[in-house]
């Protein structure tokens, strides 16, 4: 899931700050640039973790617009960090899809060509995708 950073951009003095607005907690800093999203990518999965743990619904990330008209985040700089969410999404359950054989081939050459771990996951992903903007 492609989620929105809000970025506060440090300098010689002061570390970079990241909030992910739409994961409560998800707050974090480094004293570079990388370090500070790598830190973010952690502090997601923990927050994130927490949430699966106390059965809360997973946060679906919104648009950088949507956050950009928030005053809390005047001055911040925006990007876009990739989190998978699946393992925190609960215990798998098979379900029988029925599909073209044209659009199988086409995820399954989709899921080829982008390293993507199955066709499930793929699936899982776009309509993941697909709720958030619905």
């Amino acid at each position: 899931m492609h989620y929105p950073i809000a970025i506060e951009w440090g300098d010689e003095h002061t570390a970079t700050g990241i909030v992910i607005p739409d994961i409560t907690g998800a707050v974090t800093a480094g004293d570079t640039t990388e370090h500070a999203y790598e830190m973010a990518v952690e502090v997601a999965h923990i927050q994130l973790e927490e949430l699966a743990l106390e059965n809360k619904d997973i946060p679906m990330p919104r648009s950088i617009a949507e956050h950009r008209n928030n005053p809390d985040f005047e001055g911040y700089g925006w990007e876009i960090i990739d989190i998978d969410i699946t393992p925190y999404l609960g215990k798998t359950e098979k379900v029988n899809v029925t599909l073209p054989g044209h659009v199988i081939r086409q995820i399954d050459k989709y899921v080829t060509t982008h390293g993507i771990k199955s066709r499930s996951a793929f699936i899982a992903t776009a309509a993941l995708e697909k709720l958030t903007h619905a």
